[in-house]
C-alpha cells in the first residue's frame, strides 16, 4: 500500500494507537517487561511518540524522519509484544490467543515494512 491514503490510514493508526496509551495505560502497564525501569513513564513516552509519529507521516519536510522514528518505535515495543504473550502463556489461556500473539511478532515486520513504504518519497508528493 503506498500513496496518500496508506499514510492517512498509518497515520490513523499510530496516532490512535499513541492516544489509547493514556487513556487506558493500565492495559500497556500489564505488557510491560519487568526489567525495563519507570514503566508508566514509558508508556506515556511510547504513545507520545505514536502520536508524533503519526502526525509526522502526514509532513511533507519530516515524512521520512517520522517513518524512521516510527521503525525504531516498532522495534522498541518488540520486548512488550513479546512479555504478553509470556503473560498469556503463563495464565493458561486458549492456545488459539497464544497462536494469535505469536503470528503479532513477524507482524511487527509487515508493520515496519509499510511504514517505510509510506513514508518514501513518491512523484505525487
Amino acid at each position: 500500500m503506498q500513496g496518500k491514503r496508506s499514510r492517512v490510514l498509518l497515520s490513523l493508526f499510530f496516532i490512535t494507537a499513541g492516544v489509547l496509551h493514556f487513556i487506558f495505560p493500565e492495559h500497556y502497564l500489564k505488557v510491560m517487561p519487568p526489567w525495563l525501569p519507570a514503566p508508566l513513564t514509558l508508556v506515556f513516552v511510547s504513545g507520545g511518540f505514536e502520536i508524533a509519529g503519526g502526525i509526522g507521516v502526514l509532513l511533507l519536510r519530516v515524512r521520512r524522519m517520522a517513518g524512521y522514528g516510527l521503525i525504531l518505535l516498532s522495534l522498541a515495543v518488540l520486548p512488550a509484544n513479546a512479555q504478553m504473550l509470556l503473560n498469556e502463556h503463563a495464565a493458561g489461556t486458549a492456545l488459539i490467543w497464544q497462536g494469535l500473539l505469536v503470528l503479532r511478532l513477524p507482524l511487527q515486520l509487515l508493520l515496519m515494512y509499510w511504514i517505510w513504504r509510506a513514508t518514501q518519497p513518491i512523484p505525487e508528493d
